[in-house]
């Protein structure tokens, strides 16, 4: 995939969509091939910090106990507000977590399932990494925070970001520059 594209991956239950994401980010071994990011192969990459080069968001996306602010910048100590607050907007969640009863100070157990989501996009989109895997991203969106998911891949996308986009929902996929088709894991 070109640095600024979009890559939708479409597939039956268990055909190997998370499975393939999970490999391209390096949790799972790769059979066999490559994963470069930015000319770079994944590999030579220090792994403790491959987490500012990938976002991702996971199909059973959790929060971790604590306010929206530590969520999104993974509980970073002395994290800058200026990136806490980037990746807010470029998620579209910016103006919702303003309209919470404690803005970035809220305690995440206070979100419904689709104020959690934006938030777990935030978090994935946090510092602007080169590679951002959005599985299954519009699970629980309503029709207003999907559409703040189709601004935030356009953006990354604008800004050479490279986006895979795993659903089964079409309305995101639209997004894609590509298409790829898992039938049993091929």
């Amino acid at each position: 995939l070109q640095a600024g594209s979009a890559c939708g991956i479409i597939g039956a239950a268990g055909s190997g969509k998370s499975t393939l994401a999970l490999a391209a980010m390096g949790v799972l071994p790769l059979a066999n091939g490559t994963v470069q990011l930015g000319g770079t192969a994944r590999a030579a990459y220090d792994a403790d910090n491959l987490g500012q080069y990938i976002g991702y968001l996971p199909q059973k996306m959790q929060l971790l106990p604590g306010t929206v602010a530590e969520n999104i910048t993974r509980y970073q100590t002395g994290a800058p507000q200026d990136l806490l607050f980037a990746a807010a907007r470029n998620a579209g969640a910016f103006e919702m977590i303003t309209q919470l009863p404690q803005g970035f100070d809220t305690d995440v157990r206070q979100l419904s399932g689709g104020q959690a989501q934006r938030i777990g996009l935030a978090r994935a989109m946090y510092g602007e990494p080169e590679l951002v895997v959005l599985d299954e991203p519009n699970a629980n969106l309503d029709d207003e925070g999907e559409a703040a998911l189709v601004r935030a891949v356009q953006g990354m996308k604008a800004k050479g970001k490279t986006v895979v986009l795993i659903s089964h929902r079409p309305g995101i996929v639209g997004v894609a520059d590509r298409l790829l088709i898992l039938h049993q894991g091929t």
